[in-house]
């Protein structure tokens, strides 16, 4: 049996190249979802939109929000597909983006 766990995880783009980043449990923005901390309580969620929101301040990151997400045996994989799209990278072209290097979470590198 996996453990499971179903919590939030804070997205945005960076502002210094427009890449999806995501929010660590240090502060930090990673490229790599598996990096992100995932809020599995309503207080974490506050303190990942308040720490998201001093960083749009900054101009480090903009659109910043929430998604669901599910963490199962370390890694991370969004709930909903556009974040599915926005961790993999473009969609037109799988030998780009996160899902040619497989640094996409829980999704495999693509073949070919």
């Amino acid at each position: 049996m996996t453990a499971e766990e179903k919590g939030q995880v804070m997205t945005a783009n960076r502002l210094g190249d427009g890449l999806v980043v995501f929010l660590q449990r240090s502060g930090d923005w990673s490229e790599k979802i598996d990096d992100a901390v995932l809020a599995l309580k309503p207080e974490a969620t506050a303190a990942l939109e308040a720490r998201a929101a001093l960083d749009v301040k900054a101009n480090l990151v903009t659109g910043q929000y929430l998604f669901d997400a599910t963490r199962v045996n370390g890694k991370i994989r969004a709930d909903h597909i556009r974040e599915r799209i926005r961790t993999l990278g473009p969609s037109v072209r799988l030998d780009l983006g996160k899902q040619a290097e497989g640094t996409a979470g829980a999704f495999q590198p693509v073949e070919g």
